[in-house]
């Protein structure tokens, strides 16, 4: 009697059949890329912060060249003002819908349980923060510098012939079309690094309007002495010292404005990466 003896293929041929992926920097990047153009919320929030920055601003520059035109007396509001501080007019709502978008992109995962899937595809957690706001970052800035100029360019059209007409080539504009920007974007990366901290929509929303606008608001209640030491270092106003065309005593220098705002973002980064590093999903 023959017997016949079939030999199993050997494990490690099939093994090695299987493609074998490795996380990579790159890869990570890729992947936050393509899921923050997958949410719609994305889409919606980019558009509205794009549509506060340039409506409000030409808005403003139209309001202005019609009361300097019927010889109307200008309020305190819009006395001194030029063609750029007319076409930022719109930056603080543009800052809450990018902050907001940069909350949704963290949170909601949060929210919605996918999280977990995202870390277990990146064990090592901390690179999923980084690209997050990196991604949003980058698309923040993009969205913001290139609404600043478009918005400039209509306002310095609509103003030309009154006091507030100017040229980007003027000392200090391009500067701060570019730090208005560079603020929007920070803002952005601020409200990510907030949804990791409170893994909650609603309670980094809540966290970003309160830093942003009331406790502003709150310390000018306080009395003057005080307010000189504390409220040009506050986020809000350190950032709006980086696109201010003008300064006095009471507020920060643009280079000053930017290490300040840059020293909230990595406080609120350090927050996130340490909660997310230490605590489960």
């Amino acid at each position: 009697m023959t017997t016949t003896v079939t030999q199993a293929p050997a494990p490690t041929s099939a093994r090695s059949a299987r493609p074998v992926y490795r996380v990579t920097a790159a890869r990570v990047l890729r992947s936050e890329w393509t899921k923050l153009w997958s949410l719609r919320s994305t889409w919606i929030t980019l558009a509205l912060g794009l549509l506060f920055l340039v409506g409000f601003g030409v808005i403003a520059a139209v309001q202005y060249k019609s009361k300097v035109n019927s010889g109307q007396t200008l309020d305190t509001q819009w006395v001194g003002s030029t063609a750029l501080s007319l076409s930022l007019f719109g930056i603080n709502f543009a800052e809450l819908a990018l902050g907001v978008l940069g909350v949704l992109v963290v949170a909601g995962e949060y929210s919605t349980g996918m999280i977990r899937s995202t870390l277990a595809a990146v064990p090592r957690r901390l690179p999923v923060l980084w690209s997050k706001a990196a991604v949003f970052g980058a698309v923040a800035l993009v969205v913001g510098t290139v609404g600043a100029f478009v918005t400039y360019l209509i306002g310095r059209s609509i103003v030309a012939g009154t006091p507030a007409a100017q040229s980007i080539t003027d000392a200090g504009v391009l500067r701060s079309l570019l730090g208005a920007g560079l603020y929007l974007a920070l803002v952005g990366v601020i409200g990510a690094a907030l949804g990791v901290l409170m893994r909650s929509v609603a309670g980094s929303v809540a966290v970003l309007i309160g830093a942003l606008l009331l406790i502003p608001s709150l310390v000018s209640l306080l009395p003057h002495s005080w307010q000189n030491h504390v409220s040009p270092y506050l986020p809000s106003n350190a950032g709006q010292a980086m696109f201010a065309l003008h300064h006095d005593a009471s507020t920060l220098s643009p280079t000053a404005g930017l290490l300040i705002f840059l020293g909230w973002t990595v406080l609120a980064l350090a927050g996130a990466a340490y909660r997310l590093a230490r605590t489960d999903a």
